[in-house]
Parts: C-alpha cells; sequence; structure tokens
C-alpha cells in the first residue's frame, strides 16, 4: 500500500496551493481519505477528511471556507485544494486512509500513512 503525496512548495502568504495523494496498493474508494499536517516540534494534527463516497466532508476549524478536499475515486486520487494560505499553514502535509472519517479524530487510528510534503509559507 502506497500513498503518494504531491504538490508542496514554496508560496506567499495569500496564495494558493493544491495537493494531491495517489493511493495504490488499496482500493481507495473503500477508504476515508484525507490529510494531517505537522509543524516542526509540533504534534500531527488533523487537516481534513472525505468520506468513501465523496459527500462527507470534515475540516478542522482554522481551515474552515479556504481548504476543500476532494476526491476521484476513478484515478484513486485525493486533492486539498487550499487558498488564501497563511503563515501558521506551514508544515509538513501528510496523506491518509482509514475506514470511517471518524477514525479521523485520532492519528492513531489511521490505518495508513503518505510520506509527506512540505508547505511553506512565506510573508
Amino acid at each position: 500500500v502506497q500513498l503518494q503525496a504531491s504538490g508542496g512548495g514554496v508560496v506567499q502568504a495569500g496564495g494558493s496551493l493544491r495537493l494531491s495523494c495517489a493511493a495504490s496498493g488499496l482500493t481507495s474508494s473503500s477508504y476515508s481519505m484525507g490529510w494531517f499536517r505537522q509543524g516542526p516540534g509540533l504534534d500531527r494534527d488533523f487537516v481534513a477528511t472525505i468520506s468513501v463516497n465523496g459527500e462527507r466532508t470534515a475540516y478542522t476549524n482554522s481551515v474552515k471556507g479556504r481548504f476543500t478536499i476532494s476526491r476521484d475515486n476513478v484515478k484513486n486520487i485525493v486533492y486539498l485544494q487550499m487558498n488564501s494560505l497563511a503563515l501558521e499553514d506551514a508544515a509538513v502535509y501528510y496523506c491518509a486512509a482509514a475506514k470511517s472519517i471518524t477514525d479521523f479524530q485520532n492519528a492513531n487510528w489511521i490505518n495508513y500513512w503518505g510520506q509527506g510534503t512540505l508547505v511553506t509559507v512565506s510573508s
């Protein structure tokens, strides 16, 4: 099982980035997918999740209205569109898969992790 995250980079505050997570070795349409992020010296925190069929989404409060998660079950890809990026959004972003969106309440309940992709926000 591999979750390949990409799309990170350096962006100015107020700018946008789109992260992608390509799943292989598992049927992503059987899993809820989502993103966590981890800043230097900080815990890995929940960012967003999307249900198997894409009908339900959930976001941490700080990104609501700025980030949008979506998925393409044909391509086995999950996206995180990040707009109006702020300095505090800078982190390593990790793609994740779990059997339910409720499992995203706790990083210990995640079934699969991708490698991180670094998002740097400059002032």
